[in-house]
């Protein structure tokens, strides 16, 4: 039997040597995404039933995008984390690396499609 020392016990570290790093990093990201939801909801919430051009110009403003696009990111991260250790829990040899694989390569996808879109409704704006 192995003893811990309390240093050890006190820095967290166990067999993988990241826990603790991504028990802070899903807090942090939870802690974020308990004051970014209200805000998103209200943003989408007076977008809804805008005609196009008026949902284009409304999405073109600092405020709607900031959130909307913080709003992703930061959920889509905690969503990449949080799926990771799920899928070490309970997958196995190939099928945990492919369940990685397409987890990240999916959560990458919506932000660079979240992204991508307020970036063009916000060039959008400016050219009107």
């Amino acid at each position: 039997m192995r003893y811990i020392t309390p240093r050890k016990a006190a820095q967290g570290l166990g067999s993988a040597h990241s826990g603790t790093q991504d028990h802070w990093f899903l807090t942090v990201t939870s802690c974020a995404l308990v004051l970014l939801t209200p805000a998103f909801l209200l943003v989408i919430g007076r977008a809804i039933g805008l005609p196009h051009l008026d949902l284009v110009a409304y999405f073109g403003r600092p405020y709607p995008a900031l959130i909307t696009a913080l709003f992703i990111v930061v959920g889509m991260m905690h969503f990449i984390k949080g799926t990771r250790i799920m899928i070490d829990d309970y997958f196995q040899h190939t099928a945990r690396k492919v369940a990685i694989i397409v987890s990240v390569v999916f959560s990458w996808a919506v932000i660079a499609a979240a992204v991508f879109a307020l970036a063009r409704m916000t060039l959008a704006t400016v050219a009107i």
